[in-house]
Order: C-alpha cells, then sequence, then structure tokens
C-alpha cells in the first residue's frame, strides 16, 4: 500500500450504523476493527467491521482535514460517498494489498 494516510468508512452487516476513521495503515487499521482488538470502542460496541469506503491522500494533514469533512457531512453524503465507490457495500477488506 502506500503511504500517506487513509480515510475510511465502516459499517455493520445491516449497513445502519457507520463510523468514519483514519489511519496510515488501512489494511492493519482494518483488521484490528474485525479482530475487536479496541476492546471499548465505537466499532466493538456497534460491531462495525465491514469496509465499504476509502480514500487516500498523499498526506496524514490532508486525510485527517477529510476525515473531519466526511464526519462533519450528513449520513446521505456518506452514503453518497459510498454508492459512488461501493454501492452494494460489499466489505472491501480483502481487496486491499499489504501496507
Amino acid at each position: 500500500m502506500k503511504r500517506g494516510g487513509y480515510v475510511y468508512i465502516l459499517t455493520n452487516t445491516t449497513n445502519n450504523v457507520l463510523y468514519t476513521g483514519v489511519t496510515s495503515e488501512l489494511r492493519n487499521r482494518v483488521y484490528k476493527h474485525k479482530n475487536k482488538f479496541f476492546k471499548k470502542s465505537f466499532s466493538v460496541r456497534y460491531n462495525l467491521y465491514k469496509l465499504v469506503y476509502y480514500e487516500f491522500h498523499l498526506t496524514i494533514d490532508e486525510a485527517i482535514y477529510r476525515e473531519k469533512q466526511i464526519k462533519g457531512g450528513s449520513r446521505a453524503k456518506k452514503l453518497e460517498l459510498i454508492n459512488s465507490m461501493n454501492p452494494e457495500f460489499k466489505d472491501l477488506f480483502d481487496t486491499l494489498g499489504v501496507d
């Protein structure tokens, strides 16, 4: 995988809860979400392990800025982003390369 930063959106099996995060190592971070590494986290509480959207930024600072934009947007805007990349809400984890 490229260096820089990633913004990503996770959801649960029914696609009714969305979580937006940022990381420099997307595959590793999503793996940790899937394996409940963050025991008391929002993602564990709501069973969010399905990666449905991500975007790459050249720097982590750009990714953090974008994460704030997405988090500040409406649910409809988040769904629009997801639908632009992944209209079937498939788990994209297995499509990721190695960090």
